[in-house]
């Protein structure tokens, strides 16, 4: 499901399929500050919902940074962020998430020493419904939503055929799979915006090309939308409908993987000014 890009009365440019629904995501004016140092400035972005959106620049462009103001570990400075038309100011990172955004790190923060299905589980904490004592003495309604909660992990896991590693130790997987639990985990909060984080950093050709088909099947299946850092042109161009481009906190360009890859800015920003002969 690979749409081209319209435009909208905004101005922005989301998939053809999603026109008549409300963007998943707008940022409007974004921008923080630290100090003197504006690290992030005048950032637009739209993004339709179900949309897989790529957020591409050289490095220290600003690309997690704007993650953490998406999701509130940092308080953008000035600028709005509408997540479904509703506006996220004053939200904390816990209720930017459940009001429906997920994230996974450049460095994987999975708990090592819990099974994958406990870190699975983890991100399912907002939607157990049982209180402590229920917890304490295994009363029926813990039983059920346990059960509940099993089945959704096993579900989810299944998505990167590991639900045969159900027990085993997040700690002891390999790097590739805990990069793909990550995921897992980011989804078992059911959200509407997934941000992938350098999602195929260390893995080899087969698993990024594995990984490509399974975000598409994650979009397809949940009827989400995905932005994703990445530094693998070959992922981003093959995967993203819509692609934004930082350079110094500010974006350069966005269009289709077409328009970025003949953007005389954008290959400028990464190889630097072709000096005159």
């Amino acid at each position: 499901m690979f749409s081209k890009l319209v435009p909208i009365p905004s101005g922005s440019m989301i998939p053809d399929r999603d026109i008549d629904k409300k963007p998943i995501l707008e940022c409007i004016g974004l921008g923080i500050t630290f100090g003197g140092l504006k690290a992030v400035e005048d950032f637009n972005l739209t993004i339709g919902r179900t949309e897989i959106a790529g957020l591409i620049g050289p490095n220290g462009a600003g690309k997690t940074t704007v993650f953490n103001l998406l999701t509130k570990v940092y308080q953008p400075t000035h600028g709005t962020i509408l997540l479904d038309g509703k506006d996220t100011h004053g939200m904390n990172t816990m209720q930017v998430n459940r009001a429906g955004i997920a994230r996974t790190f450049q460095n994987i923060r999975l708990f090592g020493d819990l099974s994958v299905e406990d870190n699975v589980k983890v991100g399912m904490d907002a939607q157990m419904h049982y209180n402590m004592w229920s917890g304490i003495f295994r009363l029926p309604g813990f039983r059920k939503e346990e059960k509940t909660a099993h089945e959704r992990a096993m579900e989810l896991l299944s998505i990167f055929d590991m639900q045969h590693l159900t027990n085993a130790k997040a700690g002891s997987l390999p790097y590739g799979a805990q990069r793909r639990l990550e995921i897992v985990r980011a989804l078992a909060t059911n959200p509407s915006l997934l941000l992938l984080d350098e999602p195929a950093a260390g893995m080899n050709p087969s698993e990024t090309a594995e990984l490509m088909e399974n975000i598409r099947k994650i979009r397809d299946t949940f009827q989400i939308a995905v932005l994703l850092i990445e530094h693998d042109m070959n992922l981003v161009m093959n995967i993203c409908e819509g692609i934004c481009v930082l350079n110094f906190g500010r974006v350069i360009a966005k269009g289709s993987p077409e328009d970025i890859q003949s953007n005389p800015a954008v290959i400028e920003a990464y190889l630097g000014k072709q000096k005159e002969a």
